[in-house]
């Protein structure tokens, strides 16, 4: 059974993919890559979004509070309706990531978070303690499914010490329409074409040697979060819109382009 809970620190950095390569031929004497990444080709993992009706979770996630959640749907590559998907809820404190998940059959999933049918417990794979916070969560924020995204993933764990972990991710893509997994990946770019999100993961120290390759590449850490930063784009661009229609004319976006950054500000 995969992971169900875990805590963990996360820290991001934004590579180009120029200082993407360099980092991969300086970690491989150090790491081996993830499995699932077969043949050396990434694997994709594609997420639902759940918020409320006025986006509250993100709005106050991007706020950065010391404690923040999120509830999301996620399965790798594209389901069908009978393939296994996680409901997961994702809580930070204090630059402390807490996961926990449990899984289930994307029509169970679908007839849970849409319809309150939650699933029958079955052979052990349904979370009975996990299932009763999610239960919680969603009752208590009244959330409907606000955002498709999706990327395609290169792992890397440290050679005989599978705690620390190295991720790259591309192809990010995300949607606000047709917000069911099983339709497959596609939407807007998040990233630019040069951008590659890397994220480290370990519940520890960092290794001396990582630290030291990221400070030699000049590789310093990010606040990046994928969710906030389609929100932002998704204010802005909405509010440019609004703002041409109710002048009745087009406008230069750089003439009130400050205006729609504090807006997404919030």
């Amino acid at each position: 059974m995969a992971i169900e809970v875990f805590n963990r620190y996360e820290k991001k950095y934004m590579l180009t993919k120029k200082s993407f390569r360099k980092l991969l031929t300086r970690i491989e004497d150090h790491m081996d890559m993830d499995k699932y990444n077969i043949n050396g080709k990434p694997y994709t993992i594609s997420n639902i979004y759940f918020d409320t009706d006025n986006d509250a979770l993100i709005r106050a996630s991007i706020e950065k509070p010391v404690y923040k959640e999120k509830l999301r749907m996620r399965a790798y590559g594209t389901p069908s309706l009978d393939d296994k998907v996680f409901i997961e809820i994702k809580k930070k404190y204090d630059g402390i990531v807490n996961k926990r998940r449990t899984s289930m059959t994307l029509k169970d999933a679908y007839n849970y978070i849409l319809k309150d049918n939650p699933p029958t417990p079955a052979s052990g794979k349904i979370n009975a303690q996990v299932l009763q916070e999610i239960d919680y969560f969603k009752d208590f924020y009244k959330v409907k499914p606000k955002l498709y995204l999706s990327y395609d993933r290169y792992a890397y764990f440290e050679k005989n010490d599978g705690d620390f972990r190295v991720t790259f991710d591309t192809n990010i893509q995300t949607r606000r329409y047709d917000l069911a997994l099983e339709k497959g990946q596609y939407g807007s770019q998040l990233l630019e074409a040069d951008q590659v999100l890397m994220e480290i993961k370990i519940s520890g120290a960092v290794p001396m040697w990582f630290t030291k390759i990221l400070s030699e590449l000049r590789v310093y850490p990010v606040s990046f979060s994928k969710y906030g930063t389609e929100y932002k784009r998704y204010v802005l661009e909405n509010t440019q819109r609004e703002f041409i229609e109710n002048k009745g004319e087009i406008i230069c976006s750089n003439q009130f382009y400050p205006q729609l950054q504090a807006v997404a500000s919030l």
